[in-house]
């Protein structure tokens, strides 16, 4: 425990130490050249009303993260839920909250599961990605949302590459456990009225990696099984001027075959488990403006998710048991801003969705949902302060085929946010949010054979955020420093969890969560020669979460399960024209994978450190760009989920041509 402290007090004490440092050696070696004075302007994580958190294009080349959860990790407040090996089921809870409050937005457009309620973040390369944001809440950027995007506690945009030129990339990827991947990325800009792009990403693994299994002082070095996966993605983007706007397409499609290794334990070293996927939507946005004080958003999506999981075992009649699962969504939304003054605006957007699931069950429910969102906002902004506010109203009417449906479900969910900046230089921000947000029960919680509930209520939640950004910025070597601190109270009730009655499983509402915490962050970005850069980026999160259903209980007040109290990441990277390098440190504090806080239920912390080193060549016409990753160097053992092990000391290699 001691070094994740020792780690977490070097995230944060660092990069201001070595700010100061770049300061005082601007100072006595360098005159400035006279510049002409041009008007600055911030980051919009500086700016906002609610805390953001942004992974660049460069962050991704740079750090050489594998995926977008790899990328997650990296950032404060975030508990990535990782089953282990590449293909395990990668999801995120932020703030203490869970998978089920984090949506997930591609291009501007909700990906959503009605049946489990979470994203795979495995499912998402990040080749053709040029930015990643992390919003909690939402906090009045200027720009139009659909009214789903504010029914979720936190919002993770997926933003892919602009179709700016015309350009081919091809990459080949091959590591540790059997990885090998591929992908293909073409870009066709013919002139400024249309573009194409088409990428194609293959990857696949053994997933048989090394691990120690402890039990009772039995230790036995061991080989995770099950873990392989296959998958293919292909993707498709256009972006058109017609009529006055921009109709952006999107069509995407997901196959995958893997296994489900399950938990490890001494007697059961196999888990004969399979799941294929297919996914595939078809997305549209189409965005105009009239005149100087009218916007107009369209979108369209239409998306088909088939399922198949197989689990071979004597305990069946006919030795497996085959379970198929049909989603098919058809969503559409339209949103209009209106702004009668430069620094006034007001939009209102609506949104309407329908979600039907089939399966192969005996008297399967087959639920309906027809869902809307209609969403109305206000934003008021002067030099030194910004004024947001919104207010959600949420619909949802299910449909059974047979039995109880769920009843029709209505609320009316608000949320302000505001940011000062009380400094002639812009330097500071102050802010504050509020937001009320609701997690609607999913398929699988309400109609899942016995262990549904039609009578669940949504979980709510409210939350508060209070903080600061400061920016520091330069010229010569030291170019900026970044700094921002934020505290927040969550309130979760009518938790829905899954508890043992009688007889078996059931999905209760049964609980109340208060969530204190602080996230922190630091970054500085040193120039030392106009071909060599050092970087750092720090974060630190303190995360008191626990159950306060009932005082009586054994369980009051403590910590929720894998939610660590403590937990950090630091990434330096050195640019230069030999060999770019990244060193990258993850640090999680212990936590508990039951309710209850005892030694037996304690999981241990650990740290993880990685380095990445890259290289890029010009050949007149052409680019080479070639890497090298060693993850978890020191071959640390550990789990994110009880039982799952984690791989040990790996490494990967790739290369890309670009033409």
């Amino acid at each position: 425990m001691l070094r994740v402290f020792y780690a977490l007090f070097v995230c944060l004490g660092l990069a201001p130490m070595i700010a100061v440092v770049a300061q005082e050696s601007d100072s006595l070696q360098y005159l400035l050249p006279e510049v002409d004075a041009v008007e600055v302007v911030l980051p919009v994580a500086v700016t906002s009303a609610v805390p953001l958190q942004q992974v660049s294009r460069d962050d991704i080349e740079r750090l050489g993260f594998a995926g977008v959860a790899d990328a997650l990790k990296y950032m404060s407040g975030v508990n990535v839920r990782d089953y282990g090996g590449v293909g395990g089921l990668k999801t995120v809870s932020v703030r203490g909250m869970g998978a089920k409050h984090t949506a997930v937005c591609y291009d501007g457009v909700v990906v959503s599961d009605a049946q489990s309620g979470v994203v795979d973040l495995g499912r998402f390369p990040l080749g053709n990605l040029s930015a990643m944001t992390l919003v909690m809440g939402q906090g009045g950027d200027g720009a139009l949302h659909s009214a789903r995007e504010y029914s979720s506690s936190t919002l993770l945009s997926l933003r892919s590459l602009s179709l700016n030129r015309t350009m081919t990339n091809i990459e080949l990827e091959g590591g540790s456990f059997g990885y090998a991947g591929a992908s293909f990325y073409h870009r066709y800009k013919p002139s400024g009225k249309w573009g194409l792009a088409f990428n194609g990403d293959y990857l696949r693994s053994d997933g048989m990696y090394p691990f120690t299994l402890v039990n009772s002082g039995l230790v036995m070095n061991e080989k995770r099984r099950d873990s392989d996966i296959d998958a293919f993605t292909v993707e498709a983007n256009t972006d058109v001027w017609l009529g006055g706007g921009r109709l952006d397409t999107k069509v995407y499609c997901y196959i995958s075959e893997r296994g489900l290794p399950g938990a490890v334990n001494l007697y059961n070293k196999e888990n004969r488990e399979r799941l294929w996927n297919r996914n595939i939507f078809a997305q549209a946005r189409y965005g105009c403006s009239f005149g100087d004080s009218w916007d107009l958003q369209a979108l369209f999506k239409y998306d088909y998710n088939y399922s198949r999981y197989r689990e071979i075992s004597p305990n069946y009649s006919a030795g497996e048991q085959v379970d198929v699962n049909i989603q098919n969504e058809f969503y559409t939304s339209l949103a209009v801003g209106y702004r009668p003054l430069c620094n006034l605006g007001f939009s209102l957007a609506a949104d309407v969705a329908y979600n039907a699931l089939e399966n192969n069950f005996e008297n399967s429910k087959a639920p309906r949902r027809l869902s809307s969102w209609v969403a109305a906002t206000a934003e008021y902004k002067l030099r030194c302060f910004k004024f947001s506010a919104s207010l959600l109203a949420t619909t949802i009417v299910d449909d059974v085929r047979t039995g109880d449906a769920m009843p029709l479900f209505f609320r009316l969910s608000p949320s302000f946010g505001v940011v000062v900046s009380p400094l002639d230089d812009d330097a500071l921000h102050l802010r504050a949010s509020v937001k009320d947000a609701c997690r609607v029960p999913t398929f699988a919680d309400l109609y899942y054979l016995r262990l549904g509930n039609v009578g669940l209520k949504p979980e709510k939640a409210t939350q508060y955020n209070i903080g600061a950004t400061y920016l520091l910025s330069g010229s010569g070597v030291f170019r900026n420093l970044t700094l921002s601190v934020d505290g927040y109270y969550n309130n979760v009730r009518d938790k829905i969890v899954a508890l043992p009655t009688m007889y078996v499983w059931r999905m209760l509402n049964f609980g109340e969560a208060d969530i204190v915490g602080v996230d922190a962050a630091a970054s500085l970005r040193l120039a030392l020669s106009e071909k060599m850069a050092l970087m750092f980026d720090a974060n630190y999160s303190f995360q008191y979460a626990v159950d306060v259903t009932d005082a009586s209980a054994k369980n009051y007040r403590h910590q929720l399960p894998y939610t660590p109290l403590h937990s950090g990441s630091l990434t330096m990277s050195f640019e230069n024209p030999i060999v770019n390098i990244s060193y990258l440190l993850s640090a999680v504090g212990e936590r508990y994978m039951l309710p209850q806080n005892t030694a037996n239920n304690r999981m241990p912390g650990y740290l993880e450190h990685s380095f990445s080193l890259n290289r890029s060549f010009s050949f007149n016409r052409m680019g080479l760009r070639l890497q090298a990753e060693l993850l978890n160097i020191t071959g640390e053992q550990y789990e994110v989920i009880k039982n799952y092990p984690m791989p040990g000391f790996q490494w990967r290699l790739s290369a890309r041509v670009t033409f």
